[in-house]
């Protein structure tokens, strides 16, 4: 479902910096890559047994990470996970999507969704700030195609509809988190005080894609960006799969940075449980699921996150606190 494109700059290095050199103590850990572990997509579909509800003994849960797109175009999301990516396991329109979860205890939704080509975004903002004024426990984000013309009065009007963030997509729009025309974008959302959440994680991966993410992202590009904008509020998706220690040091040196949890926690992905960022900044940390793009059932990183230990305070934060916060509604 996407269109080949040629990716947009990363940042100029000077002559006298070393442009393969990660920023220091950034470095990725000696643990093998996804790749180099054989990890790659098509997944399989798991048959795990769900939950009928969320465990009345749990704090108020918020899922940070939800796609909401018109029905043409989810269903071609579809389409293409089912060929590229994973079987989807809830194939819901957007109405569906909202009343399965809602019906279930999660109290309210991050609205996700990104433009896969120029041209797409103000009909993709329109259509979920329609669902956000229709359903309060709704929060929309916007989305732009980095690059497109008027790039920036798209994001401007996304935020007058009351969007209050934006998603944008490394892999599928063919960026690097770095690239000097993303800098618009990133002024525009640390303006108006909306936080980004941006898939800057180099997994989970395809040779679908139009470029080879391993090639467009990095733990240390997703640095230059937080250096360069201190007052952006960036929050990177799936734990920064697949460099999470250098994402867990990242949550060390950046106040502005959050990472949510989708699909990182629940064990599908064959690597161990990435619980360092956990430990070292739970405060940072959203709890999110992709649904319903997912393989598995829909509560099964719900049980995962509750099942990790944490005190009371951290447990609250993630599966609800901390996301209100970032937005605002708290």
């Amino acid at each position: 479902m996407t269109t080949p494109r040629e990716p947009l700059p990363a940042h100029a290095h000077s002559e006298h910096e070393d442009a393969d050199a990660p920023v220091p103590c950034l470095a990725s850990s000696p643990a093998a890559t996804w790749r180099e572990r054989g990890i790659q997509m098509p997944m399989p579909a798991l048959a795990d047994e769900e939950g009928p509800r969320v465990d009345p003994g749990l704090p108020p849960v918020v899922d940070a990470h939800v796609h909401l797109f018109p029905d043409r175009v989810f269903e071609a999301v579809w389409r293409w996970f089912d060929r590229y990516g994973w079987p989807i396991r809830y194939k819901l329109h957007t109405p569906h999507v909202l009343s399965f979860l809602l019906s279930r205890g999660v109290e309210r939704v991050v609205a996700l969704h990104y433009a896969h080509k120029p041209g797409m975004a103000r009909a993709l903002n329109a259509f979920v700030a329609e669902v956000a004024k229709a359903e309060p426990r709704v929060i929309g984000l916007g989305t732009v195609y980095p690059g497109e013309p008027g790039a920036v009065a798209i994001l401007e009007e996304a935020f007058a509809l009351g969007l209050k963030g934006v998603k944008l997509h490394c892999h599928v729009q063919a960026f690097s988190p770095d690239a000097p025309q993303l800098n618009e974008l990133y002024e525009a959302c640390a303006r108006a005080g909306r936080p980004l959440v941006m898939h800057s994680g180099r997994e989970p991966s395809s040779a679908q894609y139009p470029v080879d993410p391993h090639q467009l992202c990095a733990a240390e590009r997703v640095e230059r960006v937080l250096k360069d904008h201190p007052t952006l509020k960036l929050c990177v998706p799936h734990l920064g799969a697949d460099e999470f220690d250098a994402y867990a040091r990242l949550l060390e040196r950046h106040d502005t940075l959050w990472l949510d949890t989708t699909m990182a926690v629940g064990g599908y992905f064959p690597v161990p449980l990435p619980k360092k960022a956990l430990e070292i900044r739970p405060e940072r940390i959203l709890y999110g699921t992709d649904f319903p793009n997912i393989p598995y059932a829909w509560d099964r990183e719900l049980r995962a996150l509750a099942g990790l230990g944490l005190d009371e305070a951290a447990l609250a934060g993630v599966l609800g606190g901390n996301t209100l916060s970032l937005y605002g509604e708290c």
